[in-house]
């Protein structure tokens, strides 16, 4: 659709010439309300008459001759008050529709862009919340590679901040644990340390004297001075692998992993911090709350300061993300240096380090950086772009995005589901917010786990005679795919109450309905090979022959088949506009409605008894494109296709 409109306006420019006063810019092609009034509609009309200062309808007639033998129309007219309505040929766009399926129409516009996500404090296991970040930044890697830009995948590994910091203190001081015996844990480590962490965090919160020791800690974990740097270097390390493996478990994955550690140890905030003293950026706070800090200014609020750097001489995690949003542009004149940190499927995933070492990568540099971070974050990612402008990269700060989102919590319901004990003050809530610090919520995995239970369950009793590992290949792929679009559906800025049989459902807006439709088209197909000997050979025949005989449908049914066909080729369109609104709940709505459009029109039109062979092969090539748009929508959103449900 997006090639037809572009085609379309640039057709109609051609033939109006010089003398038309509009750009393409201000052509917009839009969609009649009502398909019997058209399918496509050019607004233009409305515009010129103003400028005008004369009826649309009028300048509306006036232009209607020259969208005479447009190609790919069948007829054009004027309606209601000065639309000009297009009848494309139903029978030309199908065919193109077809012929173009693969080769996307979209064009990709930046040199390389940068995706930062997920980002989980390498001090205990992921919870739910870090679920939706991932969801969200890998839904957009995805359907940014679609469109055909460049993208690098970036999740940030914040291995010397202060939570880390305090699991070092929670080992070293409340466990009396050394480096020897953090190798000899045996339980999961991500799940060991948060409990660890929220012991800590309860420890420091009733022994303020405890934070001289806290802050030598960060001093020495900055510095890499041991036994503390050796610890907290070790514990980030293989808790970050556990990370990884729950964020696989979503078919989530990354290109590099940053560390705040190679920023400290390569010197990025020294080099940082010289160019925003040297441009007044920032400067020392001489009294108050703030005295003997570095602070930065807010533009919008200039009562107001941010500490960049505290008085001991740490820096604050701002700082350290101006430095690293400077490197990731290409700004900063300094480099990190990288080694092969896992493989993952044939991939290598790349950490940072700090000692020197070739190898044949290069990361960074890009021309447009999308910060995947939620909403709470928001005043620090502004000051990020300030740091950006106060040093004179406008152009850099006005292509930093922060994708922002909300919260995850859960509904009573999955409380219960995960035996989770509710305290007297949770009681009477409608759902539960995530507290790290705390102990409270839901680790990533224990919620993956109740999901694969129970779509095994559901497997089990319409599959009986599978093999157990189909089952649970099965059950873990749908899974996958009630979590993803359960985390996409909403509005980016809604807070998500997360439940099971909601996620799960096979019927209604669920991952699972959008499986089980793409499996009911694939069905078709293996009956129609096994029963009526169609087979991939056939169908490649069938969808080369130019002649489609759309007329031997019935009125009814070209309706139907015109809906389905024509709302399946809007499928680009819906990727772009996720895209630049960054709401994926677009993208969700659209394979909602299309697997609820197809299930309508199969449960009215018999494929495997249809008799009719001009009939038959017209419904064949009816699913077979729709089938495939939905495998692409699929696929963006990171939701697998099980063989069966």
């Amino acid at each position: 659709m997006v090639r037809l409109k572009t085609r379309l306006k640039k057709e109609l420019l051609s033939r109006l010439g010089d003398a038309f006063p509009l750009p393409v810019s201000e052509i917009e092609v839009a969609y009649p309300p009502q398909q019997s009034l058209g399918d496509l509609s050019f607004t233009f009309p409305f515009k010129l008459a103003k400028l005008r200062q004369t009826n649309p309808r009028q300048v509306a007639q006036e232009f209607l001759p020259y969208f005479s033998g447009l190609g790919g129309v069948e007829r054009a007219e004027v309606a209601g008050p000065g639309y000009i309505n297009l009848y494309l040929d139903r029978k030309a766009f199908f065919r193109q529709q077809l012929e173009s399926l693969d080769t996307p129409s979209l064009q990709p516009e930046e040199e390389k862009i940068i995706i930062e996500h997920t980002n989980i404090n390498p001090n205990k296991a992921a919870h739910i919340g870090h679920l939706r970040n991932a969801c969200l930044g890998d839904t957009l890697g995805r359907c940014l590679k679609y469109k055909g830009e460049q993208v690098e995948i970036q999740n940030y590994i914040d291995d010397t901040g202060v939570q880390v910091v305090d699991v070092v203190f929670g080992l070293m001081e409340l466990e009396k644990k050394t480096l020897t015996d953090l190798e000899n844990i045996k339980d999961k480590l991500d799940y060991y340390f948060w409990d660890l962490y929220a012991r800590t965090s309860a420890y420091l919160a009733s022994h303020p004297e405890a934070e001289v020791r806290k802050a030598e800690i960060l001093k020495k974990i900055e510095h890499g001075q041991d036994p503390e740097a050796a610890l907290g270097f070790a514990i980030s390390r293989r808790i970050l692998r556990a990370h990884l493996q729950t964020m696989k478990r979503i078919d989530v994955t990354y290109d590099l992993l940053p560390c705040e550690s190679s920023i400290l140890g390569l010197k990025f905030w020294e080099k940082a911090f010289a160019l925003l003293k040297d441009r007044g950026a920032i400067s020392v706070a001489d009294k108050g709350p703030n005295a003997g800090c570095w602070v930065m200014r807010l533009e919008e609020e200039e009562d107001k300061e941010k500490v960049i750097v505290r008085s001991d001489g740490t820096v604050t995690y701002v700082g350290k993300d101006i430095a690293y949003q400077l490197w990731k542009f290409g700004l900063l004149g300094k480099d990190f240096f990288y080694q092969p940190f896992i493989e993952e499927d044939g991939r290598t995933i790349w950490i940072t380090t700090t000692s020197p070492k070739k190898v044949p990568v290069s990361f960074g540099r890009a021309t447009k950086v999308y910060n995947v971070i939620d909403s709470r974050q928001a005043y620090l990612q502004k000051i990020v772009v300030q740091g950006l402008k106060s040093l004179d990269y406008f152009e850099q700060a006005a292509k930093s995005i922060h994708f922002s989102y909300e919260m995850v919590a859960l509904s009573p319901k999955s409380l219960k589901e995960l035996a989770y004990e509710v305290s007297d003050e949770e009681k009477d809530k409608s759902f539960l917010e995530v507290s790290g610090r705390k102990g409270l919520g839901v680790k990533a995995d224990d919620l993956l786990d109740r999901l694969e239970e129970k779509a095994l369950a559901e497997v089990e009793t319409r599959n009986p005679d599978l093999p157990a590992e189909a089952k649970l290949a099965i059950a873990r792929q749908i899974a996958c795919g009630a979590l993803r679009y359960f985390m996409l559906k909403f509005a980016r800025n809604s807070l998500i109450v997360f439940d099971f049989e909601e996620a799960l459902n096979f019927e209604g807006e669920t991952g699972p309905y959008l499986q089980y439709s793409a499996v009911r088209l694939n069905s078709i197909f293996r009956k129609l090979e096994d029963k009526a000997g169609f087979g991939p050979r056939e169908l490649e025949f069938l969808l080369s022959e130019k002649n489609m005989l759309l007329e031997a449908l019935p009125e009814a049914e070209k309706r139907d088949f015109w809906d389905l066909v024509f709302y399946a080729s809007q499928f680009e369109e819906s990727v772009l506009h996720s895209i630049l609104s960054l709401e994926f709940s677009h993208l969700a709505k659209f394979a909602f409605n299309l697997c609820q459009k197809m299930n309508a029109y199969y449960h009215l039109y018999s494929i495997l008894g249809e008799e009719n062979r001009d009939r038959k092969e017209m419904r064949i090539r009816t699913i077979f494109y729709v089938r495939e748009i939905l495998k692409k929508t699929l696929f963006l959103m990171g939701i697998p296709l099980p063989e069966k449900m």
